[in-house]
């Protein structure tokens, strides 16, 4: 069994705010990728009255070896209520800030960017304050089923790149590091009134030099915000952690991406790609658009 570093160990949550939001996820019939992804924030995030919805599943149609979340080649229909429950979910948790993600769904002709859609547009109606980030799949380079989800003008539009490029066969199999990277740049192009973010993780064999590179290219392709965290594997069948990398190193890549233009990279052993999303908000008034 391998032992975690104290730095990677996380306080037990306070299970009564933790338990009010999952009594209003159980009621809607709402899935969270806090959830189904066994993130290790859970508990802080239910605590601060926060999830980051995830529609479309709980099944994918991508195998990645690395995520806890079930594959299925053929997954159910698109449940035409999901848009309503997820905007009342929104409206009894009172946030101000929402990230909605989705499984894969390449089954699907635009990927399920019309439901993102229909999801946005349900929030909007019943909490018009409330900004909206989503954390969106790489719609297999489907750059017209991109520009569906930009109609609707998310706040801020989320791709996670992953990992580096020399891991990519064996960490995302069915993804492409190019097409991610190019999905960044298309948001810009498509909309530039939306802020773009990108996510790595790392601890699987990776250098320093890999993931500066790699910071490179997505401040090329115009990202603005990064998120850098620690793997953890969710169970023996998945991905090996080959290192655990210390907080002086997440400090060295913050500190690295914020001098060649990043406006906000937030790297901590414990960040995930939603982690304190909501801080956007004060980014979104110190650079507006």
């Amino acid at each position: 069994m391998v032992v975690k570093p104290e730095w990677l160990r996380v306080k037990a949550p306070q299970w009564e705010r933790v338990g009010s939001v999952k009594e209003v996820l159980r009621d809607l019939a709402l899935n969270t990728v806090c959830e189904e992804a066994s993130c290790p924030n859970i508990g802080e995030c239910f605590n601060n009255g926060t999830a980051t919805f995830l529609i479309m599943g709980p099944a994918c149609t991508r195998a990645c070896p690395y995520c806890d979340i079930d594959f299925e080649k053929k997954p159910q229909p698109l449940d035409p209520t999901e848009p309503t429950r997820l905007a009342e979910a929104v409206r009894r948790m009172n946030l101000n800030h929402v990230v909605i993600t989705s499984v894969n769904r390449d089954d699907l002709p635009d990927g399920g960017a019309s439901q993102f859609v229909r999801c946005i547009e349900g929030i909007r109606a019943v909490s018009p304050k409330t900004t909206i980030e989503v954390l969106i799949p790489d719609l297999c380079g489907n750059w017209d089923a991109l520009k569906i989800i930009l109609s609707a003008s998310p706040e801020v539009l989320n791709h996670n790149t992953e990992t580096i490029p020399r891991l990519y066969r064996r960490v995302r199999p069915q993804g492409d590091y190019a097409r991610s990277l190019e999905l960044i740049k298309q948001v810009r192009q498509i909309n530039p009134s939306v802020y773009t973010k990108s996510g790595i993780m790392v601890g699987l064999g990776e250098t320093d030099a890999e993931v500066r590179q790699t910071m490179q290219d997505l401040r090329a392709a115009d990202c603005d915000i990064l998120t850098i965290g620690q793997y953890l594997q969710p169970s023996q069948k998945h991905l090996d952690v080959k290192d655990f990398v210390t907080p002086e190193q997440f400090d060295a890549w913050r500190e690295y991406g914020e001098s060649i233009g990043f406006l906000q990279v937030v790297s901590t052993p414990l960040t995930r790609s939603s982690y304190h999303a909501e801080q956007v908000q004060a980014l979104m008034q110190q650079y507006p658009r």
